[in-house]
């Protein structure tokens, strides 16, 4: 029987590449470095999450790869392309659902599909519609937005999201600030839309046990400048249960990497 991890092998190489990459944010008072020299590989398809502790930079790569921040040093290809700005084949999820008060459900997705301007109206509430049915919200498409609660806000940001069909995700820390039982559930749908869609997805998140939970791959930060300590595997069968003994062993092994780190860059632990 093919797994998903045998499929992920077989697809073509890096989706993105991310070289030597520093950032620094300079202010009157300060000189902040939030990256020194990141390099790192995503593959086509692969489900790669970023954890490391407040403040290690994990968003800053995000806002770079999305072409939203520009790094000082190094460079990021997309495709083999140099990203220079925004583009319509990486779109970003935030923490914030940031949809568009004054519209319903269904204005904000058709409002996302203008990204494609090839495409009519009577198209675009198709490609739209197919969206809603893939997130479980067709039933509340003329609903208002005040109408929906967090989670099902954040149902319609990814479905808007992934309607104009990017290449490549990514993803802020979505689920941060909604309740437990939530986030459980939302943890089961991304992954079946990831294994229906194949979408190359970076999530952004400081809690381990989700990323455990959600990437193929865990990619571990160091705080101040942010800089790739280590990388886990996770070779756990979908979908995953985030309260299973099996991803509890991950998330344990990731968490005391992450703890040592933190005690090596505050000069508790010899070199």
């Amino acid at each position: 029987m093919t797994t998903i991890q045998d499929e992920l092998q077989n697809l073509p190489p890096e989706k993105l590449v991310v070289e030597g990459v520093s950032k620094w944010f300079r202010t009157r008072r300060a000189n902040v470095h939030a990256l020194d020299n990141v390099s790192l590989n995503v593959k086509e398809g692969e489900f790669v999450c970023l954890v490391g502790a407040s403040g290690c930079g994990k968003s800053t790569l995000l806002n770079i790869i999305a072409g939203l921040e520009t790094p000082d040093r190094g460079q990021v290809l997309a495709d083999g392309k140099l990203v220079t700005g925004p583009g319509r084949e990486r779109m970003m999820m935030f923490q914030e659902s940031a949809l568009f008060p004054w519209l319903d459900v269904m204005g904000n997705l058709m409002f996302g599909l203008k990204l494609k301007p090839k495409l009519t109206r009577k198209e675009r509430r198709r490609v739209a519609m197919f969206y809603l049915q893939l997130v479980g919200l067709e039933k509340f498409m003329d609903a208002s937005i005040h109408e929906l609660s967090g989670g099902m806000k954040q149902r319609v940001a990814l479905a808007r999201a992934l309607a104009p069909n990017p290449r490549v995700l990514l993803m802020d820390e979505p689920f941060a600030a909604l309740d437990a039982l939530t986030r459980e559930q939302l943890y089961g749908d991304i992954q079946e839309i990831w294994e229906k869609r194949r979408k190359t997805i970076l999530f952004v998140t400081h809690n381990v046990r989700e990323a455990a939970c959600l990437g193929d791959r865990v990619v571990l930060f160091s705080p101040h400048p942010g800089q790739i300590k280590e990388e886990f595997s996770i070779d756990l069968p979908r979908p995953r249960d985030i309260n299973s003994v099996e991803l509890a062993k991950f998330s344990t092994s990731i968490t005391r990497a992450l703890k040592y780190h933190l005690r090596k860059s505050a000069g508790e632990v010899d070199e």
